[in-house]
């Protein structure tokens, strides 16, 4: 008989992640009391101490590291079965996530949303924003089911298919207070090293994490997505390559200038990319919408829409 539950699995794995008991009851929405018996009840079981309580905080013991590390794997594969079983019973899919670049406007995608929902009215959508290969990694994690503007090629190894829908134009420039503002020439790299570059940080927790446009040493100011980096290069506090559909307008105003570099930043494809072998009712709807109607030019055109009112 089994010692190990699929529940005593997800409880050990929550407790890990939210550091103590308590929080963890207030994510799987059950008593303290309900987490300290599963877990005294598991421990019991297997002989062992997974944990080390230091008041409330807790923190896994050497056998609790590799009954979690393993346990996970176990965890990801019920989850997986689950899904696959909704799918073959029902053919839509109960929830469908779209996962796109931080550069991209998910309002873009209001037409399509609305179609999707006249002929799939069961299924949940959910939409996530993820930076740089971040959003391939949500992919191949199964955080999403369906990339719609995946910036620069995916990761090595497969297990996907992507499919170009599009292009993203990128310019320099800097608040007109900024230094680099007035220098009339274009700018080469030991102009840029003398100052601040303001840089949108790769949101991948696994895979390699994924630079673009910074020097060797150069000065960053990192953040957590492309518009958060828009605001601060308005705000004259870096410099850096911006969608050319968001600056443009703040260009043409005056509220930023286009700088001609030595190294221009050049076109980034944006990719429509889903998990190999997967054919829910709700995936090959988004596809065929996303090919007869490609979102990428009316999500960044109505991104820059946004920030300029």
């Amino acid at each position: 008989m089994l010692r190990i539950s699929l529940d005593a699995l997800l409880t050990v794995d929550t407790i890990a992640r939210r550091g103590s008991f308590s929080a963890a009851a207030k994510e799987l929405f059950r008593v303290p009391s309900t987490i300290s018996y599963t877990v005294a009840k598991l421990e019991e079981d297997l002989g062992v101490q997974i944990f080390e309580r230091f008041g409330p905080r807790v923190v896994l013991t050497a056998a609790g590291e590799e009954l979690l590390r393993e346990g996970r794997y176990l965890l990801k594969a019920a989850g997986d079965l689950e899904s696959r079983v909704r799918r073959v019973a029902s053919g839509w899919e109960t929830e469908f996530t779209l996962g796109m670049d931080s550069a991209l406007a998910p309002l873009g995608l209001q037409d399509d949303i609305r179609a999707f929902y006249e002929a799939a009215d069961q299924t949940r959508l959910r939409i996530v924003k993820e930076a740089l290969s971040g959003a391939w990694e949500s992919l191949l994690d199964r955080r999403v089911d369906l990339l719609v503007g995946a910036a620069g090629e995916g990761p090595s190894g497969g297990g996907y298919t992507a499919e170009p829908i599009g292009t993203l134009r990128f310019v320099f420039a800097v608040a007109p207070t900024h230094p680099l503002a007035a220098i009339g020439r274009r700018l080469d790299k030991a102009d840029l090293a003398e100052h601040r570059a303001v840089s949108v940080a790769d949101s991948v927790r696994l895979l390699q994490a994924r630079t673009v446009g910074l020097l060797f040493g150069q000065d960053t100011l990192s953040v957590p997505d492309m518009q958060t980096k828009y605001d601060f290069q308005l705000a004259g506090l870096g410099f850096g390559f911006l969608p050319e559909p968001w600056a443009r307008p703040d260009i043409d105003r005056g509220r930023l200038v286009e700088k001609e570099v030595e190294e221009p930043k050049p076109d980034e494809t944006l990719y429509m990319a889903w998990r190999s072998g997967e054919e829910g009712q709700a995936l090959r709807w988004w596809r065929e919408r996303l090919r007869a109607c490609p979102p990428v030019e009316r999500m960044l055109a109505l991104k820059g829409r946004l920030n300029h009112p």
